[in-house]
């Protein structure tokens, strides 16, 4: 909803009340049965659609405005909620994320390798500058074969849990919740005269405490070995660089849709920018995962893991320059800040 400007003979010009929180979570409650609806109208059967993500783009909002405005909220009903609709979103990203990883890392290989490792259904465009055929070219489409079957498979255990969650009844007491929240949102009694500025600007400071600690002069550098190395040896556990560009992922969200509450009419393409960089971040870290967690598979051949090597490698790099990208985005938004 739009507001009105401020009046600068007003001691409150710019408040932003709370019946503006209250409209946003009806707004998206609505949305969120919306797509319920369509999705069931797709049949329990139908691939992820627009109808999936739809319901999780509601949960992700409703359960943000949740977390950045809580205080104003009904603490008990909030605490129970929050966390369904995180369980609720992560549950329904999976498959997609799988089918996404499959993708970007055959891209890949086709572009390294020059070879024709993409699936039938999926071709990509060709490489430029193709290399000849040798010791990665060898051992790429074995990596490309094992990369679909492990993805595959996951991505098949995704869909399935999924139509389970979908199907059962914690879900549907969910979908109960939202139904009740379309019409009624349970506001705390402070929340009538409580400006939404503050606690929205909170939003913002964690998310510039964040950035202002990430390890931009080690992560950002051209080329990072020490991620390289880390990625490649035989521990398993999640690179230790990536962990705070992920929360910085988690909070640039959160402070987006605190400004959707305030300025729903008003979109910032400087944080839509950085929120893009994140993405391809996060993206391009789980690929490298990947890569290196096949690559750790037995008795696979030396080509084969070779290929993947290099294959992580590139996906390392793709990481730095997601980090350079998001930088220079940001650099842009504290600039242009008033």
């Amino acid at each position: 909803m739009a507001h009105r400007p401020p009046d600068p003979a007003d001691p409150a010009a710019g408040a932003v009340p709370g019946t503006a929180l209250a409209d946003q979570l009806r707004a998206q409650a609505t949305e969120f049965l919306r797509a319920l609806r369509l999705h069931r109208e797709g049949g329990p059967g139908a691939e992820p659609d627009g109808a999936v993500r739809a319901l999780r783009r509601s949960a992700r909002r409703i359960s943000g405005s949740l977390h950045t405005f809580r205080p104003l909220l009904d603490p008990a009903w909030s605490e129970s909620v929050r966390p369904e609709l995180s369980w609720l979103s992560g549950t329904l990203a999976l498959e997609q994320a799988y089918a996404a990883r499959l993708e970007r890392l055959l891209l890949a290989l086709h572009r390294l390798s020059g070879t024709p490792v993409l699936p039938a259904q999926a071709p990509g465009p060709a490489p430029s500058g193709a290399t000849e055929p040798g010791k990665l070219a060898v051992g790429a489409a074995k990596a490309g074969a094992l990369l679909e079957r492990q993805l595959t498979l996951a991505r098949t255990r995704a869909h399935s849990t999924a139509l389970r969650a979908l199907g059962g009844s914690r879900f549907h007491a969910l979908a109960d919740t939202v139904a009740l929240l379309a019409s009624e949102v349970p506001l705390a009694p402070a929340a009538a005269g409580a400006d939404l500025r503050p606690l929205a600007a909170a939003a913002e400071e964690r998310l510039a405490a964040a950035v202002a600690a990430l390890p931009l002069v080690t992560a950002g550098h051209p080329y990072n070995a020490e991620a390289l190395v880390h990625g490649l040896s035989p521990d398993p556990a999640p690179h230790p660089q990536d962990a705070p560009w992920h929360q910085v992922r988690l909070l640039l969200r959160l402070h987006r849709y605190a400004r959707e509450v305030l300025h729903a009419d008003l979109m910032d393409v400087r944080l839509t920018a950085a929120g893009q960089a994140l993405d391809r971040h996060r993206d391009a870290a789980e690929a490298a995962t990947a890569a290196a967690q096949a690559a750790r598979t037995p008795r696979i051949a030396p080509a084969t893991a070779y290929a993947l090597g290099v294959l992580h490698a590139d996906q390392r790099h793709e990481v730095e320059a997601a980090r350079f990208a998001f930088q220079r985005s940001w650099q842009k938004q504290t600039v242009g800040t008033p």
